[in-house]
């Protein structure tokens, strides 16, 4: 007889589970554009899905599989903080925000400078 070898994951905490994330990304998605018809057609506008499959989303009785929860996240930043949250990806959530704010400073930057191209302080 050969021993049992590696037939069992190690034990550890679980931070994500299928009712948590599905009640993670309802709540993402009521924040951003509510539980009314209108979000339903919006997500079902944003990810090309069936209108049960978006308000199945939008309840918390299923979450979005691979390429829905991709578009999801694309199209709703309260989507995307979540999953990284999720995720344990915290510092992906804060280099976004940084490269968010850095191209709003740059444009604002930019503004100011035509502003001012004719020579006066401002």
């Amino acid at each position: 007889m050969f021993p049992k070898s590696g037939n069992k994951l190690p034990e550890g905490p679980v931070y994500a589970t299928e009712i948590a994330y599905a009640a993670a990304v309802a709540k993402a998605l009521a924040s951003e554009v509510g539980t009314s018809r209108l979000a339903t057609k919006t997500v079902m506008l944003w990810t090309g899905a069936s209108d049960r499959s978006a308000r199945h989303w939008l309840n918390g009785d299923h979450g979005p599989g691979g390429l829905h929860l991709i578009l999801l996240a694309r199209n709703s930043p309260a989507v995307m903080r979540t999953v990284m949250r999720l995720a344990d990806r915290q510092a992906f959530e804060l280099a976004i925000e940084l490269s968010a704010a850095r191209t709003a400073l740059i444009r604002a930057t930019a503004i100011v400078e035509a502003l001012s191209s004719d020579g006066e302080e401002i």
